[in-house]
């Protein structure tokens, strides 16, 4: 039955989109072959579509005569007449590739002519660039990413496929498909806002892909996806550099509308820089760019891609004034044995380089959905799509909205809880021992969902001097109410010490507003009971580390205390990038001491005390603490999305700022801390493109009053004894660990990072090759003049895109000069990665 409605729907939009004036057709070459995404223009205006990738293309018009102008870079612009009337017509067109004429022309001293005509391109760039002040322009947007081929495993990991996800047997079909319509809104210097006026999604919720890439060559750094690719960008064809990365070579002319069209092809000087391959147009006398066909690859610093074609065609808009008329981005990824490939279709019409804005027209949402965006119906888009659907793009459409709708409609139906009931997994020993994700158990009804994970436990054992083996038993419930603005998540902590026979046993519970808005969220957290942790809070040696060096080395670097003890926290994410946390935590503070002294190696070496021995002088004796305190964060700059029901943040490039204050409070509940300790500190990363990144944190505090603290409430400075370090801006790569620590009443810290990014490792052949880069920096801290640390580093990172490897001399006093070798992770993949924990 559903078969026949998708049918009889289909039969129906088509028929009344019939009655449309439509002129069809298809632009192929003089061999018959489609030209995809040419673009046809209405004469004399900037409205317009572009082809599918079959070269087929529709345009609704009203009753007139018209010129239609056929354009595709490379290929002879094309311009036919029509009258139409109040019937559907056909009109097709055939393009020749581009005759190129080499006239006489003047070498001087035997160079390439290309030279100085891209000389008089990269003087008037600038021009170009900042030309206009202010702009509007409507542009849709189509995406799609089709998989060729998609394995059963990766990684020795098997790919979880769903029923309904349109692919075959073999993994080919589409993976995602997206398109929309958006008004785009610029004024100088980069005041920019996008109103999206429709835009749908494949079997999603509708807001689909709806950023225009606007890819400016007349920038010096071209940004693609907004560097995601690149963080260096790449260097235009005519950037003020351009003849430092590449060579060019004159191909000829040809005329189009008066104007003389230069082709130059554009030619990497070496591998590995972040530049393009192909052909630029050149307007002559003009010297503004009339269409390009660029290229670049992996071999170039295309990162998580293999190859990046962009196509670019241009128009007058007004006199002198050039702009984007179509763009295609083409990308594929083939790696792990997973072969992808999709494009990006931009079409910008009806611009208006007079806008003449209001003054508050601008503000802190970059985007924002009208509330009927993701409601338009297929007449909707058949009427305004200026690129039509392959057949692929229709069966998906169909497929995956009728599957997302059923889904949708039968959420909470009896049937529909029955059959989430029934796919379940059953729990198992594989997943209770070691299956990543562990075990999980859900139970539907028909007003609240309730989930249950427990952790695999042979991964959660643990080895160290106080507990020799420990299990640990890492369980989570979470009750999600269906009418309910608040969700509920009980974690629980449970671990055994087999040698010295304690059993530490902690829950939190946590209540949290459920909107979809990534500011002004909520939460309240409240914990209690029995739980084995490090003196520093800041946990600086993970346990997997800590089990290595103390059963292989006998190196018992993990320094810990038990505590009875109940919390409670209210963390509040507000608009404007601003966001606090209010905690108060008592303890009950317990003294543990090392159990055994079991080594592999080294057996006739001692353990370290518990105790932290560079903090001998003061002792750890069984106290009570009552600490309340507050954190404040604010991120200046936020910008919004601005959705039909909720406002989502992205973010700032702007320094995040943190202040914290913490209170000892003695005498209430027995407490016997005494203290006011404060900290503010700025982290920022700022990118330079070609010149790399560059990221830092500096910081200061100290303690107002330290009448009585113990070990936990002491400043302590991240140090690292390991081979590795996973805590880059939050650490001291060769500085013990508690050495430092300090009740005073001041203290300032720094941490600098410098993200080459292929900058000076271009120049040598082998790391240039293998794409490893340069990273600099330093960390110190100074509290007086016998109480600091300064260290610098050199090092090399995306090795195997995952490691990184430090170089590091510091210097101590009392101690002198230090110099050791740290390995982390850095790089594309590695400097995504995060580890902590105890």
């Amino acid at each position: 039955m559903t078969k026949h409605l998708l049918f009889i729907l289909c039969f129906f939009t088509t028929s009344l989109a019939a009655f449309a004036n439509r002129i069809s057709g298809k632009v192929t070459d003089i061999d018959g072959n489609a030209l995809p995404f040419a673009s046809i223009t209405i004469k004399g205006t900037t409205r317009g579509v572009n082809a599918n990738n079959a070269g087929e293309y529709s345009l609704n018009l009203n009753n007139g005569s018209y010129t239609l102008v056929c354009q595709f870079v490379g290929y002879t612009k094309v311009e036919k007449q029509i009258t139409v009337t109040n019937e559907n017509k056909t009109l097709d067109f055939v393009l020749t590739q581009q005759g190129l004429t080499m006239d006489e022309v003047v070498i001087q001293k035997g160079e390439d002519p290309a030279y100085e005509i891209i000389r008089n391109a990269i003087k008037k760039r600038s021009y170009y660039n900042n030309q206009v002040d202010s702009f509007e322009v409507n542009v849709y947007i189509k995406g799609i990413m089709r998989s060729r081929k998609l394995p059963k495993k990766v990684f020795g990991q098997k790919i979880e496929r769903a029923d309904n996800d349109g692919l075959d047997s073999t993994g080919k079909g589409i993976l995602f498909l997206s398109e929309s319509l958006t008004k785009v809104a610029f004024a100088k210097p980069d005041k920019i806002k996008l109103d999206v006026i429709s835009t749908r999604q494949s079997g999603g919720d509708g807001f689909g892909l709806s950023f225009p890439f606007f890819i400016n060559f007349y920038q010096n750094n071209v940004a693609v996806f907004d560097n995601n690719i690149n963080p260096r960008g790449f260097v235009s064809p005519i950037a003020d550099g351009a003849f430092n990365f590449y060579k060019f070579k004159y191909e000829g002319f040809f005329v189009e509308d008066g104007k003389t069209i230069n082709t130059i092809k554009v030619i990497p000087k070496r591998k590995n820089e972040p530049v393009f391959s192909g052909t630029i147009h050149i307007v002559e006398d003009e010297w503004a760019i009339h269409s390009l066909d660029l290229v670049t690859t992996s071999n170039y610093q295309l990162e998580l891609a293999d190859s990046l074609r962009i196509s670019q065609l241009s128009s007058v808009v007004q006199a002198d004034v050039w702009k984007t008329q179509s763009q295609v981005t083409y990308i594929t990824f083939k790696k792990f044995g997973i072969d992808v490939a999709g494009n990006f279709v931009n079409v910008y019409s009806d611009y208006n380089i007079n806008p003449g804005f209001a003054k508050k027209h601008f503000g802190n949402v970059l985007m924002r959905y009208d509330t009927a965006s993701n409601k338009r119906d297929t007449n909707y888009w058949n009427e305004v799509r200026p690129v039509p659907l392959d057949p692929d793009e229709v069966r998906d459409y169909i497929f995956k909205d009728s599957v997302a709708r059923v889904s949708r409609d039968s959420l909470y139906s009896k049937a529909y809880r029955d059959s989430l009931r029934s796919l379940q997994n059953t729990i198992g020993l594989k997943n209770l021992l070691w299956k990543s994700g562990g075990a999980s158990y859900s139970w539907y009804a028909k007003n609240n969902t309730v989930r249950y994970n427990i952790k695999p436990l042979l991964p959660q054992l643990q080895y160290n001097s106080v507990e020799g083996i420990s299990l640990n038993v890492n369980q989570q419930i979470s009750m999600m109410p269906r009418k309910s603005k608040i969700g509920y998540t009980l974690d629980w902590f449970t671990r055994y010490g087999f040698m010295n026979g304690h059993l530490n046993s902690f829950g939190t519970l946590t209540l949290h507003n459920r909107r979809k808005e990534s500011f002004n969220q909520q939460q309240l957290k409240i914990s209690g009971g029995k739980r084995l942790v490090q003196f520093n809070a800041d946990n600086p040696i993970d346990k997997w580390t800590n089990a290595f060096y103390t059963l292989l080395l006998k190196r018992n670097y993990m320094k810990l205390y038990e505590n009875w003890f109940g919390s409670v926290s209210w963390e509040h994410n507000t608009e404007n990038g601003f966001s606090y946390t209010i905690h108060g935590t008592y303890e009950n503070r317990l003294p543990v001491e090392n159990s055994t002294d079991f080594s592999i190696f080294n057996k006739e070496d001692n353990l370290l005390p518990n105790h932290p021995y560079e903090l001998a002088a003061i002792p750890f004796e069984q106290h009570q603490a009552l600490v309340a305190g507050f954190t404040i964060r604010w991120q200046p700059g936020q910008k919004y999305i601005q959705y039909p029901r909720y406002k989502r943040s992205l973010g700032s490039r702007k320094p995040v700022f943190d202040l914290a204050y913490t209170k000892g409070i003695k005498g209430v509940f027995g407490s016997d801390v005494d203290y006011d300790k404060w900290a503010l500190s700025v982290t920022h990363t700022k990118n330079f493109k070609l010149g790399g990144e560059f990221k830092y944190k500096a910081g200061i505090g100290g303690f107002l009053n330290s009448k009585q603290v113990g070990i936990p409430d002491l400043q302590h400075f991240n140090g690292n004894r390991t081979f590795y370090n996973t805590k880059y801006l939050n650490s001291f790569q060769l500085a013990p660990y508690y050495r430092y620590s300090n009740a005073e009443s001041f203290y300032a810290i720094a941490h600098i990072e410098h993200h080459l990014n292929g900058l000076l490792t271009n120049k040598i052949p082998l790391l240039n090759s293998l794409k490893w880069n340069l990273v600099i920096g330093g960390n110190a801290f100074y509290v007086n003049q016998s109480n600091y640390y300064v260290e610098a580093f050199a090092g090399l990172e995306n090795i195997f895109k995952l490691l990184r490897v430090d170089v590091v001399n510091a210097y101590q006093p009392g101690l002198g000069n230090n110099v050791g070798v740290r390995v982390g992770f850095g790089g594309i993949i590695g400097g995504q990665m995060r580890f902590g924990g105890n």
